[in-house]
Parts: C-alpha cells; structure tokens; sequence
C-alpha cells in the first residue's frame, strides 16, 4: 500500500450550505418517506401548546475501528446508527424523545410527548413560520473517510505504524495501533423556520508502545487526527507519531520518582492544554453560571486572569476535531474570545442559556446524538501565545517542573480545583533540565491557577487531533491548545 502525501491530492471540495441539506434530505428524510411538510407538522404540533423552542435532529452516523496488536488484527468493528431527536424547552424545563425509527407516525407521536411540558394550548390557528436555511461554513469535506480506503489497506497502514514503531528502538518490545473513522450527517429543523444540515467526517490514528530495559517497561502514546479523510495519514505523519509514542517511552525508562510540594511549574505547549480545558472552560459554560456553580459565575468584565492571557473557543478552525460548521441546533460556530487579556468577556452558550442569559447562542450547542439533548459545550479551546521564547521560560526556573506532556485528570466545577498527571515531565533547577520524572501530579485551582501566570510563550500550539470531552454522560470530539505557559506557586504531588 502506498500513501501519498495530502499535498500531492487535489484538496477535497467543501459542500455548500445547499449541498449538505441535500445530502442529508436523501440520507435522512426521503427513504422514509418523509419530506419537509412532514417537519413543519411536527414543529406545529409542538408549537400548539405554549414553548419557548422547539426543534427536530436527525441523524446518520457510519463508524468503522480497527486496532492491532502484536502484528495481529485484535478488533475490526462497523456499525450504523439512525434516528430522530425531538425537544421542546418551556422555561428552564426541556421535553425530550427520541427514536431510532424514522417515520412520520414516530416523528408525531415525540412530538406530542414533548409539547405536554406545556399544560396551555395555544388558542386560535398558528402562523406556519416561513422557510430559512441556516448560515453555516465550510470548514471541512462532506465527505466519508471509512470509504477513502479499503478494509485491506486500513490494515496494510496499521502493520507499517507497527513496523516502524518496531524498527525506531530495540528496546520497544510491544506496540499496539488503532484506527477509527466517522461519518455523521445531521439534519436539523427549528421552530423558527430554520433548516441546517452538516457532514462530518472524523478520523483519529494511534500508537502505543512498550520499551524495556533492565526488567523496567515504560509506555509512550502518540496520534492525531481530524475532519478529513484517511489520505492524510502519510508516511511522514506516520513517523511522526512513531518518533514522538517512542521517545516518551524511552524518557519514562530513565525517569525518577518525582519530588513534591509548592513549586514553579511551566507546561509545554499543545495537549497540555487539556488543563485549560478541564480547569477553565468547564467553568465558562454558560448552564454553569446562570445557575451560580461556576467559579466564574456573574463575574463579566472583571479580571480573572494574569495580564496577557487570552482565551478563545473556537469552532471555525478548518479540518480541526472540534470544529463544526453549524453547531447541533443549527447555529454556525463561531470564534468566541472568552477572556481578554486577562478580563473575563463571555461564556459558551446553546439556545437555551442563551435566552435565559439575555444574550445571543455562540454555537456551542452540542450533543453526543440524536438520543440526547444538546448543552453548551467547548469546541476547539486554546489560550493566545506572548512573547517569550520556549527555552528562556525553562531557563527562568530555579527549582521547579516542566511538564512537558499530560495524561488525565479531573476537575471540581464549583471550586474550579483540579488534579492532573503528568505523563512526561522533568526537574529542572537553575534553569537546566535535571531528569525525567515519574508521577507527578499537578493540583491547583483553575481561577487562580491563571492569575499565577507570569510568562506565556510564542509557540502556541493546538493538540494533534485527540481529543473527547464528557459531560452529564455525553461525550462529544473537541480540540486543545496553548503556548509554554510559567505559573507559579502549584502544587505538585510526586512520590519522592
């Protein structure tokens, strides 16, 4: 098998607004005999008793995985999902049903489950509301990549990562490799008139190996992905992730344990955003703070944050995981900067918050599926970089870690304190990087962890394609990111 470089493929064209909806007319819609006067009725039906909002979401999702282990195919799995989701929201009160059978009988009878969250029928006859296709981007190709390669060829490229992986050090003596891809139409139909569709690929590649030496075995994880086709998983891509799950194997091999207390502690650039996610995002999500359970809660306009820290969630970057073209009530995504230098400007908002909040959705209304109901949820989050060289931060500690890589973590949303491990990181004392060590765990609270911010890199950087975001048990794909950030004064449990 032989992958070309992305670079050397025409680029795939972006469907247009008119073209997704066709897609997802054809997919979602006609086979069942259904048609937009089937939509309207259903809306209506809803509408005759007394809601703030209603909508319909329909969708098609295709997924394929494969893994291997020990030059052997361990899983291969395929599967196809379909339904509706019907919501009306009254209040601060949500109905909500769901079926996997699309029909116009099923579609009515959700639709009279739901409006009874309103006990007042609306008297008289009811404007039918007027057509209007939602504004959206085209920040990916509505295309599916489970067909971008055989079943052959998907294997062919897992047995290359292993071989290489294999060949990069004697000392890896196990590798594991996965390959997932997704393709998920959505239709949506609001009760205001709106009709949005989107087509969304996702593809993600993985590697793990195991190095040995003395008896010691060490683990070093690395892969990507994003919204594009399995073309884009090339040799030198490869590689890369070859080079980067081997060398943090190797550097675990010669860590020590890691010493602990308050410190000074400087986190590499990219995944380690996940902190900012966990720690910060969470808490400026808009459901958190009208109900008052953020840290932030009522806090607009006011600093939170060190001088020169910027935050961002942005759904509009092309390709990215976390990016959308409409989000799953319709709304196009958009590039929401959260905290300005270092004042607090905004929150994250879906239909719902929004108006109970006074101001506008910012396209972050996400669900997992059609089975659940949307909330507002992050999409791509970074922090802005400064001016600082890498090296000079580094070389700014006296005694202190750098946590160069992150595994998981958790975090309390009402406090904003969180507790994260440290995958790969170093002690570093006179601005010298001293050795690797072993875990190490990072614990602080998120609105003073970013007051603690004295130095902020210039190479920010968003994470490789990787990551998942749970909340209230719904997982949705999502991108991190950000600069060498210094904080100072966290507090650092090791196991010296």
């Amino acid at each position: 098998m032989t992958l070309r470089p992305t670079t050397a493929l025409a680029a795939p064209r972006r469907a247009a607004t008119s073209e997704r909806i066709d897609v997802a007319r054809a997919l979602l819609l006609t086979p069942f005999g259904l048609d937009e006067g089937h939509l309207a009725r259903a809306l209506a039906e809803i509408r005759s008793h007394r809601v703030d909002d209603a909508d319909l979401y329909f969708q098609y999702t295709r997924s394929e995985g494969w893994s291997l282990e020990e030059g052997i195919v361990k899983t291969g799995s395929f599967s196809i999902d379909q339904g509706v989701g019907v919501r009306a929201v009254s209040g601060e009160r949500t109905a909500f049903a769901y079926s996997d059978d699309i029909s116009a009988a099923s579609l009515l009878d959700a639709a009279r489950t739901v409006r009874s969250i309103s006990s007042l029928a609306q008297a008289g006859r009811l404007r039918v509301a007027s057509k209007k296709i939602a504004a959206g981007r085209s920040l990916y190709p509505g295309l599916d990549p489970i067909a971008s390669l055989d079943s052959s060829a998907k294997v062919a490229l897992l047995e290359k990562l292993e071989r290489r992986a294999r060949a990069k050090d004697p000392r890896v003596v196990q590798v594991m490799a996965g390959l997932a891809s997704e393709y998920d139409v959505v239709l949506v139909a609001r009760a205001d008139g709106t009709l949005a569709a989107d087509l969304r690929p996702l593809v993600r590649l993985s590697v793990t190996v195991i190095a040995e030496r003395y008896g010691r075995r060490e683990m070093g994880t690395a892969g990507g992905g994003g919204r594009f086709d399995l073309a884009r998983f090339d040799d030198a891509q490869m590689d890369r992730y070859v080079d980067e799950a081997v060398h943090a194997a190797l550097v675990n091999l010669r860590s020590r344990a890691a010493p602990a207390g308050e410190m000074t502690v400087v986190l590499g650039p990219g995944w380690p955003g996940i902190l900012l996610h966990e720690a910060i995002g969470h808490g400026l999500e808009g459901d958190f703070n009208r109900k008052g359970a953020s840290a932030f809660s009522g806090r607009i306009g006011q600093r939170v944050a060190a001088t020169g820290v910027t935050v961002l969630d942005d759904g509009t970057i092309a390709e990215r995981r976390g990016s959308l073209n409409i989000d799953d009530e319709g709304h196009a995504s958009q590039r929401n900067v959260l905290i300005e230098d270092g004042i607090l400007r905004a929150y994250i908002q879906d239909s719902l918050n929004a108006r109970l909040m006074g101001c506008a959705p910012t396209g972050n209304g996400r669900r997992e599926s059609y089975a659940h109901i949307p909330m507002p949820r992050m999409t791509n989050t970074y922090m802005l970089g400064g001016d600082k060289e890498p090296a000079e931060i580094i070389a700014s500690i006296k005694k202190g870690l750098y946590a160069r890589n992150f595994g998981g973590g958790q975090v309390d949303i009402t406090s904003g304190k969180f507790v994260f491990s440290a995958s790969q990181a170093y002690w570093v004392e006179n601005g010298k990087i001293q050795y690797p060590v072993k875990g190490a765990t990072i614990i602080g609270s998120g609105p003073e962890a970013l007051k603690k911010v004295t130095l902020i890199g210039n190479d920010m950087r968003l994470d490789s394609g990787v990551g998942t975001c749970g909340k209230a048990g719904q997982s949705v794909p999502v991108g991190v990111g950000q600069p060498t950030l210094r904080i100072e004064g966290l507090t650092v449990g090791g196991t010296a």
